[in-house]
């Protein structure tokens, strides 16, 4: 983690690599790992300009309906397109941000699909559907 990097960075390999292989990640062609940075703390919501009281404008203790490891694998997926978030795990944190790094498959990539695990994430846009893990958490189907 470089001070003047870009938040979604590819990196050769995990960091954490058994916490990585204990969600499905796997050292072969098609599989990718994406470090990603989150700026931590509640939402920053724009003050409305006119025409509340404050207790009704909003912008205090505004709680998001998602996690920021959520956020982060979403925003993974909109950097690489033609790959789908197979999961993520907390790297490290300091006073503003947040590192996730999210584990990416290439679900045409024919090594992924002669896998008999990794051939099975087929749906589109998962990640954007709550399908992931950090998903599922977030919309209580997961402890």
């Amino acid at each position: 983690m470089k001070a003047e990097e870009p938040s979604v960075v590819r990196i050769p390999k995990p960091t954490k690599l058994a916490r990585a292989r204990r969600l499905g990640y796997k050292a072969k062609q098609g599989v990718v790992v994406v470090r990603v940075r989150v700026r931590k703390g509640g939402r920053r919501k724009p003050r409305p300009s006119r025409g509340r009281k404050p207790k009704r404008m909003g912008v205090l203790k505004f709680t998001p309906g998602k996690s920021l490891q959520w956020m982060a694998e979403e925003r993974a997926a909109r950097k690489y397109p033609n790959l789908e978030v197979l999961n993520s795990y907390w790297v490290a944190s300091d006073g503003k941000y947040e590192y996730y790094e999210v584990i990416m498959i290439d679900p045409h990539h024919p090594v992924i699909k002669s896998d008999p695990q990794l051939s099975q994430i087929k749906a589109k846009g998962r990640v954007f559907r709550g399908l992931t893990s950090a998903g599922k958490k977030a919309r209580g189907l997961r402890a």
